[in-house]
């Protein structure tokens, strides 16, 4: 068993490597912004949900294979009911962590698993709770890039670590991908996550 990786995230990689599976790698080709105005207004949770549908499905037509389970994800975070992706500048990247100091807010990522035609779908959110940060902090953090290219600006297993006081609900899922929820949605296409242990983990693969 393989599972497949619709995702160019390092960040998901590695969470999917540091539990046993060494993912095979295939980016999605889905204009996430296309999908996004084709659907119209959504709630993010939701969002988030059609656009991991959206990265799974583009992939799954190249491994039709029972042997193959793809995984699609799309994370989202979402403050005061609105939707936040990727910042992509320095200035929205700024302006958002400022919204966010010493509050609290929803990270939505969408999860689709596709083996063989059949498919799984689940939203995973977790609560963050943010810090009060001072204006150079977040400018300190801006300037390093690492906000630019992260869903909410801001990411667990990075710099932002230390401004996020406390979280509720899985970690893992604020990383990209939720182990539990994944795990959950294989299964129900009929793969156990011990098969897709890799050879590092001791697992079947060895």
């Amino acid at each position: 068993m393989r599972l497949v990786l619709a995702s160019a995230s390092p960040a998901r990689k590695r969470v999917l490597t540091d539990a046993g599976i060494i993912p095979v790698i295939s980016v999605s080709e889905v204009d996430e912004d296309a999908v996004s105005a084709r659907l119209g207004p959504l709630p993010p949770a939701q969002l988030a949900q059609e656009l991991a549908i959206a990265k799974a499905r583009d992939v799954a037509r190249h491994f039709p294979s029972q042997a193959d389970v793809v995984v699609g994800c799309d994370s989202i975070f979402e403050l005061d009911g609105q939707a936040h992706g990727k910042p992509l500048t320095p200035e929205v990247a700024r302006a958002r962590i400022a919204a966010m100091s010493g509050r609290t807010g929803l990270l939505h990522t969408g999860h689709c698993a596709i083996r063989a035609g059949r498919q799984a779908t689940a939203t995973a959110t977790t609560v963050i709770h943010f810090a009060e940060l001072a204006a150079d902090d977040i400018d300190a953090y801006v300037a390093t890039g690492e906000p630019l290219q992260v869903a909410g600006s801001f990411t667990l297993d990075g710099l932002a670590g230390a401004y996020i006081t406390g979280i509720e609900g899985d970690p893992s899922n604020v990383v990209g991908i939720s182990l539990p929820t994944t795990r959950r949605l294989v299964t129900e296409l009929g793969v156990r996550w011990t098969d897709l242990w890799g050879p590092a983990s001791g697992g079947p693969g060895r």
